[in-house]
């Protein structure tokens, strides 16, 4: 699913854009516990950009921080959606350079947990440099590694799978 030209690139890239600032707007699944937040299918451009560029993945991932800001989302929030960038990335990157891993599902399942620790692990940070900043809650050892450390694993992994079955899908179509 490589976009062809660079009107297909910029085309599709501004799709996933769209997407990723709309979901934390209207998608009705969500549940809001600052610092943690799940909505429903939130990673699921950042994913689709990841399979495809580098490049994508950065602005769908600075589209996806402006969309949570602009929902009106608390600031620890949009600071976690901002630290998408090192999982996105990361992964974008290696799969640029080993583009047959979706291929392969026990490799796929791999990167899938390894992305979903990565994804975890900057969420915390980046909510411990806002609490560093501001005040730490008190029962801080549950927000930061029970509701957003595991949680976090748990919604990348399955928004990682959403996003490969429709890849996978657009692939077949193709």
């Amino acid at each position: 699913m490589k976009p062809k030209t660079k009107n297909q690139f910029i085309t599709l890239t501004a799709l996933l854009t769209a997407l990723a600032i709309v979901i934390p707007m209207v998608m009705p699944a969500k549940i809001i516990i600052p610092p943690a937040s799940y909505t429903l299918a939130s990673h699921v451009p950042i994913f689709l950009a990841m399979f495809i560029s580098p490049l994508m993945t950065l602005v769908v991932i600075l589209g996806s921080t402006f969309g949570f800001l602009a929902a009106g989302y608390p600031i620890v929030i949009v600071l976690r959606a901002l630290s998408h960038l090192f999982f996105g990335l990361l992964g974008a990157l290696y799969l640029r350079k080993y583009p047959k891993t979706l291929d392969k599902p026990i490799q796929t399942w791999i990167l899938n947990i390894v992305l979903a620790f990565v994804h975890a692990i900057a969420e915390v940070l980046a909510c411990l440099v806002f609490y560093a900043s501001t005040s730490f809650p008190e029962n801080m050892f549950y927000l930061l590694f029970i509701l957003v450390g595991v949680g976090t694993i748990i919604h990348s992994i399955v928004d990682f799978i959403i996003a490969q079955f429709i890849y996978k899908t657009l692939q077949k179509i193709r």
